[in-house]
């Protein structure tokens, strides 16, 4: 009777054993915050959300001063905001690219803080071109405003008003100080080609007025059907 009882027993431990298993839900393994943090900093730095990018950033440094793998995140992030900068400022928004460079500049590691011949190497080379955007920056805001273009438009039409010459003289006058500003290429289109000809000297003569060494460039383009006009194309920086 008695290796009958000890199975008995280990039968019903079993049973017990089997159904505590079988009521008790498997417990789900806590999600790494700071794995999550990561991923959602890398979302938001592939989709230019560069502000959102900035505070988790910070978040995850405050948590982890010494953390030196976040440094590749503030430099992607330093990095792309550079690269707005380059953008907007082509489009003309001087104010976005001087903030969007600031953070830039803000942000960019500073090659003591590396080891090595290679990330120093980047760091510097990184520093160029804040170094370079700032000056194209700085040239933007030096530029007087424009009179008769739109600078963000790859390019402005300007109806020439041939039969009043005063208005005429005053309009070649905007005409070359935009020119000048905003290093244009221009585009005449006259319906007769003897228009041509002394349209483009009206309008070479207060260029090197304004500028003796600018090298104006002009392209003729005789359209039967259209009235008289410039069209002015301006160097994006």
């Amino acid at each position: 009777m008695k290796p009958f009882a000890s199975r008995y027993l280990l039968l019903v431990a079993f049973s017990v054993l089997l159904g505590a298993c079988q009521s008790t839900p498997p417990v789900a393994e806590a999600p790494d915050a700071r794995a999550t943090a990561i991923a959602q900093l890398e979302q938001s730095l592939a989709s230019s959300e560069l502000a959102t990018a900035e505070d988790q950033l910070a978040a995850l440094q405050a948590e982890a001063p010494n953390d030196q793998s976040l440094e590749q995140y503030q430099r992607q992030l330093a990095e792309a905001y550079l690269l707005r900068s380059r953008i907007v400022l082509q489009k003309g928004d001087v104010n976005a690219a001087a903030t969007a460079l600031s953070r830039a500049r803000a942000l960019m590691p500073k090659a003591p803080a590396l080891t090595g011949g290679v990330n120093n190497a980047i760091v510097n080379a990184r520093k160029a071109e804040l170094d370079k955007a700032e000056a194209a920056l700085m040239a933007a805001e030096a530029k007087p405003a424009a009179k008769v273009i739109d600078p963000t438009a790859e390019s402005t039409t300007v109806a020439l008003n041939l039969t009043d010459m005063a208005k005429l003289r005053r309009q070649l006058d905007a005409i070359a100080a935009d020119v000048v500003n905003y290093e244009c290429a221009v585009s005449i289109q006259a319906p007769r080609t003897q228009d041509y000809p002394w349209l483009a000297t009206l309008l070479t003569k207060r260029v090197k007025k304004l500028d003796s060494e600018f090298d104006l460039k002009l392209k003729k383009q005789i359209l039967r059907n259209i009235p008289a006009q410039m069209v002015l194309i301006p160097r994006k920086p």
